[in-house]
């Protein structure tokens, strides 16, 4: 005697094939639309630093002034932690896409107060707010440090 294959159930089926269709086309309708996206808002920048970081022997980094060398900060080993990772993300981008190292990344304070760090070789920008005000005062302060202006 030979048994009948059991079915998969035809209403579990039907259900699974229109919960896709519907989250396909629900996406579809907010991708077109711009219904429920995130966007940056379109302000100017209130102010502009660019900045240069260097690894010293000892572990240190170094923080100076683009366009003068002028000394900003000196990052002491074991301190400023997600300023090391944003700045070797950053760093290893650049080595990834063979750009050199010389270019100055860029600190922008914008007209809505939202902080960002930029990098005009590889045009990779990151908005620091999403990473919480602790983390964007540590970017802050290096906007001011070193008897920078407003």
């Amino acid at each position: 005697m030979s048994e009948k294959p059991e079915q998969f159930p035809r209403k579990v089926l039907f259900a699974a094939v229109a919960l896709m269709a519907f989250t396909i086309s629900a996406a579809a309708t907010a991708r077109w639309s711009g219904h429920g996206a995130t966007r940056e808002p379109t302000v100017a920048a209130s102010q502009v630093r660019e900045l240069r970081f260097e690894d010293r022997a000892d572990g240190a980094v170094v923080v100076s002034q683009a366009s003068d060398g002028q000394l900003v900060d000196v990052l002491e080993p074991g301190t400023s932690g997600f300023v090391r990772i944003v700045m070797r993300v950053l760093a290893r981008e650049r080595m990834l896409n063979d750009q050199g190292r010389e270019p100055p990344f860029r600190l922008v304070r914008w007209a809505d107060g939202r902080l960002s760090v930029e990098d005009p070789t590889t045009h990779r920008h990151i908005d620091l707010g999403a990473f919480g005000a602790v983390n964007t005062q540590a970017f802050a302060r290096l906007m001011f440090a070193g008897g920078a202006t407003q």
